[in-house]
């Protein structure tokens, strides 16, 4: 569905659209509703060009026929039956302006009116693509009433009946649809067709009313193409009831083509003559005066006809005004060819021999336009004056008719010409720029970040290798084994006083963390924690080892493993640190236990020692979001389930050391 509102603004003529924004204006004072209609809004919608406007008041429209003289437009013609008003507009638009009604016919060709709203208006229609309205009210503005789904038809290029009886009601149909068929080369509908067919063979034209026949003769001379349509209509016959005396054979074609042409040139450069008086003019050059006499009698407006009869009158004031000493320069020929009534430059082009007059033809229809391509459309934009400027239009209208008056020769002459025209400058755009030292901030910023990330990444790896354990390190020191349940015990015991130690050492290292990275340095790397926590466990591990020299409660004494003696205290101190002790600091010596060797712990005992790591793995999870806790470490190396029998004295061994600084 097209937007109808950029339609009426854009393919409207500033004639046109002048004619309705004054309707509108004394409409609206009255209180009346205006709605465009007819032949304008199909044109609009299907593509056409918009020649005719008739528009529809809901109230009486003779009741406005002073307050739109008041504004210019001339009264070409009124009907009191149907209340209608025949307006022509400056730049000769012609708008027909109708009371809202329906229509009863008690007997063919002579109807009885009803006015009533815009809704039945439209259900009275000859076709339905004629059959549509677009409200030109407030709140409304462009909205498209169209009850009988006349835009398909449109879309289908299609002429339909409103009415079943359309044309035995009105003869004149039979007419309008010919004449329709000609200009706009669509079809009629089948069940149309054959309705068109049964009328015609009942001779239902012979009721045809005068109102019809004066209208549809003036109608030929407003087509675009009128000696096309008055063909058409005299093949089917109607001509003879129209006007026997007028026929295709009256008319002078070669003129009609001549002035079609010079029409096409003028509106090239702005010049839209309306050549319906004219063309009527031509149509008819053949015919008896008489007979053309009665022909203008029978015509609908009588504007219409003082129009054609004034026609050699407006031509010969033009020619006189052309060529007057005012004029002679030409910019002033030029600025009259474009204000002066279009109808009257049309018809003294067509009809002068003077040859002063036809050199000012030639000069404003092929020479000066070639003045346009010297427009300085570079130096234009330089000088910013561009199309976006109010004005833009006007300044090459201006620098037109110097050019056509031969000034503006030299770039100085176009600079000095232009300069008035010409906008100021832009301001210069601000640019904010930041400091280096903030720059160098935010890169430090940056390179803190990357290496606390790069830290962490290897701290993780470090984590994961004693987790699992490198085939490099692993080192089989020949110590026994212990049970399972004195294994528990002394990672209980470890594990507390790990815990407690961590504790005080993060109290100590947690403030200069935290201040480090708030400045954005790396963080530092938790030696000191790492060394109390290793005093600690020496220190723990001398009671333990005295205290696992004693069989526990209940324990039967196991014996050696595979006959191997124990090694003496001062051995084990040394079998103890694996070689990877010196290269990683945070293992912890001190954690071998010098126990009686014992076999492979059973399988029962394998639940405590699961229990213990599940347990050391939450406690780590939930202390990890603050601070770093070094005895939490412990959970992973009891995690090696499959080494548990082979090698107990490396995941004791391998136990990480804490880091107070990975955590956030």
């Amino acid at each position: 569905m097209p937007d109808y509102i950029y339609l009426l603004e854009n393919r409207l003529s500033a004639e046109q659209q002048n004619a309705l924004r004054r309707l509108r204006e004394v409409c609206r004072e009255a209180g009346n509703l205006l709605f465009l209609t007819g032949d304008a809004v199909r044109d609009l919608t299907s593509g056409h060009a918009v020649r005719d406007i008739e528009v529809a008041v809901q109230g009486n429209a003779l009741k406005l026929k002073k307050a739109i003289e008041k504004l210019g437009a001339k009264t070409w013609g009124e009907d009191e039956s149907s209340r209608s008003l025949y307006l022509c507009f400056p730049g000769t638009v012609r708008v027909d302006v109708v009371s809202t009604h329906r229509r009863e016919y008690p007997k063919p060709g002579k109807p009885a009116y009803h006015f009533t709203s815009i809704q039945d208006d439209l259900r009275r229609r000859d076709f339905t693509v004629n059959a549509m309205a677009i409200s030109l009210n407030e709140g409304s503005f462009g909205l498209l009433m169209d009850p009988l789904n006349g835009a398909a038809d449109i879309e289908a290029r299609t002429l339909r009946l409103v009415s079943n009886y359309g044309f035995l009601e009105e003869p004149v149909l039979m007419i309008r649809a010919t004449r329709y068929i000609a200009r706009l080369s669509w079809d009629l509908d089948p069940r149309t067709l054959q309705r068109y067919e049964n009328a015609k063979a009942e001779n239902v034209i012979e009721l045809l009313s005068a109102h019809d026949r004066s209208q549809e003769l003036e109608q030929i001379g407003h087509e675009d193409e009128g000696l096309k349509v008055l063909r058409a209509l005299e093949a089917e016959g109607w001509m003879k009831i129209l006007c026997a005396t007028w026929t295709s054979a009256k008319a002078d074609e070669e003129k009609l083509t001549a002035l079609h042409d010079l029409r096409a040139q003028l509106q090239m450069q702005g010049v839209h003559p309306d050549m319906s008086a004219g063309q009527m003019q031509l149509l008819t050059a053949k015919m008896a005066p008489k007979d053309v006499s009665a022909l203008k009698k029978q015509l609908l407006r009588p504007g219409f006809v003082e129009e054609w009869n004034s026609l050699d009158s407006l031509a010969s004031g033009f020619a006189k005004v052309l060529l007057s000493k005012a004029n002679a320069t030409p910019s002033a020929s030029y600025k009259l060819f474009t204000t002066h009534d279009p109808e009257a430059v049309l018809w003294l082009g067509f009809t002068s021999k003077d040859n002063a007059v036809k050199a000012k033809y030639e000069l404003f229809l092929k020479t000066w336009p070639e003045a346009r391509q010297r427009i300085p459309y570079a130096q234009m934009q330089e000088m910013r004056i561009t199309p976006d400027l109010p004005a833009y239009k006007d300044i090459l209208h201006l620098i037109f008719l110097q050019l056509i008056d031969g000034g503006l020769n030299t770039p100085e002459e176009i600079k000095a010409f232009l300069e008035p025209h010409s906008p100021p400058a832009p301001p210069p755009q601000v640019t904010i720029k930041r400091t280096r030292a903030k720059r160098n901030v935010e890169k430090i910023k940056e390179k803190s970040f990357d290496e606390e990330d790069e830290a962490e990444d290897g701290a993780d790896e470090d984590d994961l290798d004693d987790i699992g354990g490198g085939d490099e390190e692993d080192t089989d020191l020949g110590l026994p084994l212990i049970k399972g349940d004195v294994l528990d015990e002394e990672l209980g015991d470890e594990e507390e006083s790990e815990s407690d130690e961590a504790d005080e050492g993060d109290d100590e290292n947690e403030e200069p963390v935290r201040k480090g990275r708030g400045k954005h340095a790396p963080p530092a790397k938790p030696n000191k924690a790492a060394h109390k926590v290793e005093e600690a466990k020496g220190k723990a591990g001398g009671q333990k080892a005295a205290a696992a020299a004693k069989p526990a409660a209940g324990a039967k004494p196991a014996p050696a493993a595979k006959g191997k003696p124990e090694p003496p205290k001062a051995e084990k101190a040394k079998a103890a640190a694996p070689p990877s002790a010196a290269k990683k600091p945070a293992a912890a010596p001190a954690k071998v236990v010098p126990a009686k060797p014992v076999p492979a712990a059973k399988p029962a005992a394998k639940a405590p020692a699961k229990a213990a790591v599940k347990a050391a793995q939450v406690k780590a999870h939930a202390k990890s979001a603050h601070k770093a806790v070094p005895a939490k470490k412990a959970a992973p190396a009891a995690k090696a389930k499959p080494h548990a029998a082979a090698k107990p004295t490396k995941a004791v061994a391998k136990k990480p050391a804490p880091k107070a600084g990975k955590k956030r």
